[in-house]
């Protein structure tokens, strides 16, 4: 995956986080946080939490790893050679 597809992936995931940050009052690190220390727990019985947690889970860890092969690739790479300018006509 290139660097544009990435951003791309990251910028649709983040979008997505929106909704459940909105729906939740919480931002997506402290989700994820309180998820894995396990104080959420109390969330489980909930069919609508625990599917919304779930998914909002997988997409967290999936844009951490995107991002993070984005930086490995960004810093093997010129950025001023990296962007992608287009001219304005």
């Amino acid at each position: 995956m290139d660097l544009y597809e990435l951003v791309i992936e990251i910028k649709i995931l983040e979008r997505r986080f929106m909704l459940y940050e909105e729906k939740y009052g919480i931002l997506s690190e402290d989700f994820y946080e309180a998820l894995m220390a396990g104080k959420l727990v109390q969330y489980d019985e909930y069919d609508e939490t625990r599917t919304d947690f779930s998914r909002w889970k997988g997409m967290y860890e999936t844009c951490q790893r995107r991002k993070q092969v984005y930086h490995l690739q960004l810093a093997q790479r010129d950025v001023a050679k990296t962007l992608r300018v287009q001219p304005v006509y």
